[in-house]
């Protein structure tokens, strides 16, 4: 039982935590004061806060509550829960770092260091299960009516934001942005270990019938079952095989683990997808 409560909550809160940290660092020492943007929700959030003056802090908590509520919606009440804390700990941070001087005057620094930094906080709050921006969820219920990946859809929205920026404080201001954003994102991958977008996950169980059902009640994914035998053991074996987003990996680790403990998974990128497997 404490096991359990060390893995899906203090573990994964205290890295959240160091995330949420590590972000609104990044964001009021390096992006905020020379008007770099991020993407999605906290992107739309710099840009009001900009032209109204209202706490980068309040807007990014009130702007992402309705993408809360699908997400909670789609991967239930510990995704919300730690999607609120982190949320939570990003603005209050933001407001610790609000009045502190900037760490550099150098454009190109605060783009690197920024994006470096902002990844690495993203980073470790999407790989523990919370999220700081409801783009990626609205990119995915979007994603599962049209042919566009989640990854396009996000990107597009950004661009958007940007072409914003750029008629509101200048077209250097759009390009360090999209350049920031190219370089947090793929911060973002590293710290996830390399994910993508989409991810291919392979389960060996005792349990598949159960694990397959609440994979698609939960995630609205479906799986693919084949039979085998283990090698040693002589057993009879589930292997279930399912594509899924990023964002969805810690549920899927915990359907597995309250599934069958004894469960082998593995999880691997994916390169291209031909079909639309994953949009059913």
């Amino acid at each position: 039982m404490l096991g359990r409560i060390y893995n899906q909550w203090l573990l994964p809160l205290f890295f959240i935590t160091i995330g949420a940290v590590v972000a609104a660092f990044a964001l009021d020492e390096f992006l905020v004061p020379f008007t770099i943007l991020d993407g999605g929700v906290v992107g739309v959030s710099m840009i009001i806060s900009q032209l109204t003056g209202i706490k980068l802090g309040l807007l990014t908590i009130i702007l992402n509550i309705p993408f809360m509520i699908l997400g909670y919606r789609r991967l239930g009440y510990v995704f919300l829960i730690k999607a609120v804390y982190a949320m939570t700990v990003f603005s209050l941070f933001l407001g610790l770092f609000e009045n502190t001087k900037a760490v550099t005057q150098q454009d190109i620094l605060v783009v690197v260091f920024g994006g470096l930094l902002l990844g690495i906080g993203v980073g470790l709050i999407l790989r523990y299960g919370g999220c700081l921006d409801g783009t990626e969820i609205v990119a995915m219920l979007l994603g599962q009516r049209t042919k566009m990946s989640v990854g396009q859809i996000v990107l597009f929205f950004n661009i958007v934001i940007y072409g914003v920026a750029g008629a509101l404080f200048g077209a250097d201001r759009a390009l360090y942005s999209l350049l920031t954003y190219f370089i947090t994102s793929k911060i973002i991958d590293i710290v996830e270990n390399g994910m993508e977008q989409a991810k291919a996950v392979m389960i060996i169980t005792d349990h598949g019938s159960d694990i397959a059902e609440r994979i698609y009640s939960q995630l609205g994914r479906t799986c693919t079952r084949m039979e085998g035998t283990g090698l040693v053991s002589n057993g009879r074996k589930t292997v279930l095989y399912c594509v899924i987003t990023r964002v969805e990996v810690s549920s899927i680790r915990k359907i597995v683990s309250d599934g069958d403990v004894s469960a082998f998974v593995t999880i691997s990128d994916v390169s291209e997808i031909i079909g639309e497997h994953i949009k059913k």
